[in-house]
């Protein structure tokens, strides 16, 4: 059966940053929306005011009645829900069409002319950035982004229904679901061992996206990559190249040149070569949909960001940064970029290690990246949809972090630390619930004044 036919979508983990934008896709279409997820979170409340059914404790009871007719509901689910949740199980017991978001996704925009952009790092603010530019210069598109906008405060764009912009996620493979018009692929670093028994399983997983474009595709990749496509970078011998980057205080600058010319003193409202070379991949999309210059930089400077992306929560008394990076590799970017704004000043960061498969596979990783920074607070694991690992926990990389001043706190002695911290300079990374510490740690700057 068509998914269009479908007039009730119940989607379980509903709340997660890619199944929220297909909720709201749904919405908009006049879909009748339900779902289940474990927390309550702005994501949620946010689907529930535009009218989304939500519970938040796994229970077949708690599905609506209405949802409950196999013929009328689709049911979406994503990778993280476990195979024995008591929902997911009496969906397919009783023969409903029930598909990985992966699936939804790919019949989306597997019919419309599709951008996918996929990386193990950078794909999320690529991708935002690039919707800004779209929706600036009036393209015809919807976007499903893994990130919250700083301008649009959603992870998901509709400004009409000739184009699809998609996050393309390796995490269970299911980018390989999609077929592109235009790739790009901003990095191919280590993760997912739950997935990829190595790196060479990851690469081939990244050719073998490479190499799913519609005819006349294009595809473009990060210079030193190992696929095929157009090269961007720093590096001079790439198609598309950053030259004269300088980080500012709030701000960066730098130059893209390109084949046939060169867009001078852009000006960008985040900091790091990382993201700058976001803006590279954007940019390099832009000019492949015929876009000027000088639309696509005056468009690239009215981007405010995305959210946990080098986020400056706040600036005074004292500097707090929250970032999302929960991968060695994107560890390093946000150290170098603020080691080198806060040459002077002693920076204290506060890490949640996301996962114990990856903290098992990357413990060496992590504490030598983390050893460079004046004081380092560790936090317990994140697990998400892993149970623990024996013998995995965040003192294993605890004892392998270089640097007197460490600790592993709860969170309660966390809070009495930042009070004491001599600090200057707070960031504080990761994927799991580490943001909803970041509200706590910024009132308690504030009302102490430190």
């Amino acid at each position: 059966m068509e998914i269009k036919n479908f007039q009730k979508i119940y989607l379980l983990g509903i709340g997660g940053i890619g199944m929220s934008s297909i909720a709201q896709f749904f919405l908009q279409n006049g879909k009748n929306v339900a779902g289940y997820d474990r927390e309550k979170t702005e994501l949620t409340k946010n689907l529930e005011h535009l009218g989304a059914k939500i519970h938040y404790k796994s229970n077949v009871s708690k599905i609506p009645v209405s949802f409950k007719y196999s013929e009328k509901t689709l049911v979406i689910y994503t990778p993280a829900i476990n195979f024995d949740n008591e929902e997911f199980n009496y969906f397919k017991q009783n023969k409903f069409l029930v598909l990985k978001r992966s699936d939804v996704l790919s019949h989306i925009s597997n019919n419309k002319f599709c951008i996918a952009v996929a990386g193990t790092h950078g794909k999320t603010t690529t991708s935002s950035i690039l919707t800004h530019i779209l929706f600036e210069n009036n393209f015809s598109f919807s976007s499903f982004v893994g990130g919250i906008s700083e301008n649009y405060n959603s992870n998901y764009i509709n400004n009409g229904k000739e184009m699809i912009l998609v996050e393309a996620d390796e995490f269970d493979r299911s980018f390989l679901k999609l077929s592109p018009d235009i790739a790009c692929v901003t990095s191919i670093d280590f993760d997912h061992s739950d997935i990829y028994k190595n790196r060479t399983e990851l690469l081939n997983s990244f050719k073998k996206f490479s190499n799913q474009l519609k005819k006349n595709g294009i595809i473009i990749k990060k210079y030193g990559l190992q696929i095929n496509g157009e090269t961007y970078g720093f590096n001079p011998s790439s198609d598309y190249f950053i030259s004269n980057f300088k980080n500012h205080k709030n701000f960066s600058t730098f130059d893209i040149n390109h084949k046939t010319g060169c867009c001078k003193k852009i000006r960008f409202q985040m900091l790091g070569k990382h993201n700058a070379e976001n803006v590279l991949a954007a940019f390099v999309i832009c000019k492949k949909l015929d876009m000027s210059d000088s639309n696509i930089k005056t468009s690239i400077q009215s981007f405010k960001g995305v959210k946990r992306r080098f986020t400056y929560v706040l600036r005074t008394p004292k500097v707090l940064i929250d970032d999302y990076a929960h991968h060695p590799v994107e560890i390093n970017e946000v150290k170098k970029t603020i080691l080198n704004l806060y040459k002077d000043k002693k920076v204290t960061v506060i890490f949640q290690p996301h996962l114990f498969s990856r903290t098992r596979d990357l413990m060496d990783e992590f504490a030598d990246v983390l050893s460079d920074f004046y004081e380092v607070i560790l936090l317990d694991i994140y697990p998400a949809r892993e149970k623990p690992i024996r013998g995995i926990s965040s003192s294993i990389i605890l004892d392998k972090i270089i640097n007197k001043n460490k600790k592993l706190l709860s969170d309660d002695e966390l809070y009495e630390n930042v009070k004491r911290s001599k600090s200057d300079v707070f960031v504080m990374l990761g994927a799991g619930d580490i943001a909803e510490k970041v509200i706590t740690i910024k009132k308690l700057i504030k009302k102490n004044g430190l």
